[in-house]
């Protein structure tokens, strides 16, 4: 479901006239994510970590209003749910696109996201997937511990869809930390909703499955 944005009430009315005239309108910063309770719970429970960190960073998007937010023409569409739509790297070292729903309940996630994963890693070429704009476009780097982040980019396609890319995991005595890269469209976002993401993403991450649904509330 989607509804239209009410421009004219929305106090970033002039900064989204402003930054959708832009030729390159996407801002993006690196952060270190703190991992190491959502690691050692992964590994506790005999699950991938790259699902179960997946699937906190779209819930805390779906938190965030303006992640959810997609430019058509001149309006804003905003869509209740956000989906995933990450690459999928494989044992020969190339990648796959893949789509995966967003489900609260992270075990319903998990079964259907490995699955797709399952999918993508046993076919070839990239294998676009038909997954629509209410989506994260998502991607690991999980050979680099990187610290700026830069995607390749087509100007003439008009692209508003947020772009979160993870990192290498890094074990500095005990403490464990994953560089995570946030590119969104500055039209319809500033870094204060970058930061918003960021802060539950980290909340997601520390917190059990039980807590995790009071933060989806905030």
């Amino acid at each position: 479901m989607k509804y239209l944005l009410d421009l004219d009430n929305w106090p970033r009315k002039d900064h989204f006239n402003f930054f959708k005239q832009f030729e390159e309108p996407f801002f993006g910063v690196t952060v270190t994510i703190d991992c190491t309770k959502a690691y050692n719970k992964a590994k506790e429970d005999g699950i991938s970590f790259f699902l179960y960190y997946l699937h906190k960073s779209l819930a805390a998007a779906n938190t965030v209003e303006a992640f959810r937010y997609r430019i058509k023409g001149n309006e804003v569409l905003v869509y209740d749910e956000l989906h995933a739509s990450p690459t999928i790297n494989r044992p020969d070292g190339s990648f796959g696109f893949a789509y995966m729903d967003f489900h609260n309940d992270f075990e319903t996630f998990y079964d259907e996201a490995q699955k797709e994963t399952e999918r993508v890693q046993n076919s070839k070429g990239l294998v676009p997937a038909v997954s629509g704009e209410n989506v994260i476009h998502f991607s690991s780097i999980p050979w680099i511990n990187f610290t700026s982040l830069s995607h390749a980019r087509s100007f003439s396609f008009n692209d508003c869809i947020p772009k979160i890319s993870f990192g290498k995991m890094t074990d500095t005595n005990g403490v464990k930390t994953m560089p995570v890269s946030v590119h969104v469209h500055h039209a319809l976002m500033d870094g204060y909703h970058v930061g918003q993401f960021i802060e539950r993403f980290q909340q997601l991450m520390d917190e059990s499955e039980v807590k995790q649904e009071e933060v989806l509330k905030m």
